[in-house]
């Protein structure tokens, strides 16, 4: 998606995507990825993300990467936090109590600002990007991750039923985006979302699942 389409739905406030609670599968199985606090975890395309804050409450260093200005600044307010902003190219970052939030182009960002990364948490960037645009997206989160272990969440649903965002992105295709550096895919969960995505079936959706996999390393 081109940039001015993120800055459009911010600014419009069309935000369904984000959710006004943390996610239920981050609480359940987040402790499966076995990345023990106080380890840094990339959060791409973030937005205003409450799992920011339940990530940081557990202990860890959070990296957020979000597109929107508006967002970062809505993060921090609705926190209760107030950031020191630094300029690094094109990126600004956005600090405090733990957590950085750098706000500009995910694919801008490069392994020497980030510095280093112990695991990647994904519920809304995989979705959020056309198929075009995911194994470009899946190359960069390596760049600047490495083999790091990811938690992924995902939907799947007839895609002709509607286009995204969020898109459909199924097991077979995480599988071939993510397993020639990873052991494989493990599910942990595909579980029916469509009684409680009431914006998704407005849009036409008569099914939905919401997907979460964990992906460790590949042992040399």
């Amino acid at each position: 998606m081109e940039p001015e389409f993120w800055h459009e739905r911010w600014q419009q406030n069309q935000i369904g995507f984000h959710q006004g609670e943390v996610n239920p599968y981050l609480e359940k199985f987040w402790d499966k990825l076995g990345v023990a606090a106080p380890a840094s975890i990339l959060v791409p395309l973030c937005g205003k993300s409450l799992d920011l804050m339940w990530l940081r409450q557990q202990g860890y260093r959070v990296e957020g990467v979000e597109l929107s200005e508006l967002a970062v600044r809505a993060f921090f307010e609705e926190q209760g936090l107030s950031p020191e902003r630094s300029e690094h190219g094109d990126m600004q970052a956005w600090e405090a109590d733990g957590i950085r939030l750098w706000c500009g182009d995910f694919f801008r960002l490069d392994a020497a600002m980030l510095g280093a990364v112990d695991a990647v948490y994904d519920r809304a960037a995989l979705i959020a990007l056309p198929a075009p645009m995911r194994q470009q997206y899946v190359r960069h989160v390596q760049a600047l991750c490495g083999s790091a272990p990811h938690f992924l969440v995902t939907l799947e649903y007839p895609q002709d039923q509607m286009s995204g965002p969020p898109f459909s992105v199924k097991r077979a295709e995480v599988e071939a985006l993510f397993g020639e550096r990873y052991i494989g895919v493990t599910p942990l969960a595909c579980d029916d979302a469509l009684a409680t995505s009431p914006q998704l079936r407005q849009r036409g959706l008569d099914a939905l699942s919401e997907c979460v996999y964990l992906l460790q390393v590949r042992k040399k």
